[in-house]
Parts: C-alpha cells; structure tokens; sequence
C-alpha cells in the first residue's frame, strides 16, 4: 500500500510540476513580439514537449490515486460518507486539475494556429490555479478537516 501511495505522490508531484511550468510558457508565448519566429518557434517546442510529458505523468498519477482509493478509500467509510467529505471535495479538485490540464492543451492548440486572444496578464492569473488547486489538495488529505 505504502509504494502504491509514494508513486501516486511522486507522479502527482510530477505533473503539478509540468501545470506550474505550461502556463510560464503560455506567459512568455503572449509577450512574444510580432516577427520574432525564432523565439515563437523555440517557446511551442518547449510547450508542446513539457505538455506532452505531462500528459504522461498525469496518467499514471490519476491511476495510483483511483488504485490507492480503491485500497484505501472504501475501507474508510467512502462507500457511506462518514468522516470522508475532505475526500469528496479532494476528488472534485482533482476533477478540476484534469480540466485545467485539457484546458492548457486547447490554449497551446490556439497558439499553434494563430488564434490565441489572451494577453500576458491574463496568462499570469491563470497560472496561479494550479497551485491553488493543490494547496487545496494537500490541506484537504493531511488536515481532514471533515
């Protein structure tokens, strides 16, 4: 159970790393100026590489953390809710982490075919969700609070 826990961590860690890091190059992408193709070259690559990476950190992380519910999580009362609500908000949050995920791979669509609207500024605010998400996250599995 331990080593099923420890990869789910690790791969988590992982991916919330690569959510950190898109978005920056989604920041320096917006600031790019007009004819500067080198430098808009360069950035997708490094986008389309850490996305694609991230895509397969975030697997393995959703199917340690679905493997350790399944050890863990119904032995504990998930089935009937009781002393389990933290789980129920860390699983929508983590529900909400997938969507930012397949959200960040629809904004780096945008940018290879030229559509991309949003400004640097935005891009900054939108970086700081995942870390809100999981600051959230963690509080919620090691405070339990309800």
């Amino acid at each position: 159970m331990l080593w099923i826990k420890s990869f789910h961590i690790v791969f988590v860690a992982s991916w919330f790393a690569g959510l950190f890091y898109l978005p920056r190059i989604f920041v320096n992408l917006a600031m790019v100026p007009k004819g500067s193709d080198a430098e808009f070259a360069r950035l997708m690559l490094m986008a389309r590489k850490l996305m694609r990476f991230s895509h397969m950190l975030m697997v393995p992380a959703l199917g340690f953390g679905l493997w350790t519910w399944g050890l863990y999580g119904f032995a504990y009362g998930m089935g009937n809710g009781q002393g389990m609500g933290w789980m129920h908000i860390k699983l929508f949050l983590v529900v909400l982490a997938v969507a930012y995920h397949v959200v960040c791979a629809f904004i780096l669509r945008s940018f290879e075919v030229g559509r991309e609207a949003h400004g640097h500024v935005w891009f900054r605010w939108f970086n700081e969700i995942p870390v809100l998400l999981l600051t959230a996250i963690v509080i919620l599995v090691v405070v339990k609070p309800f």
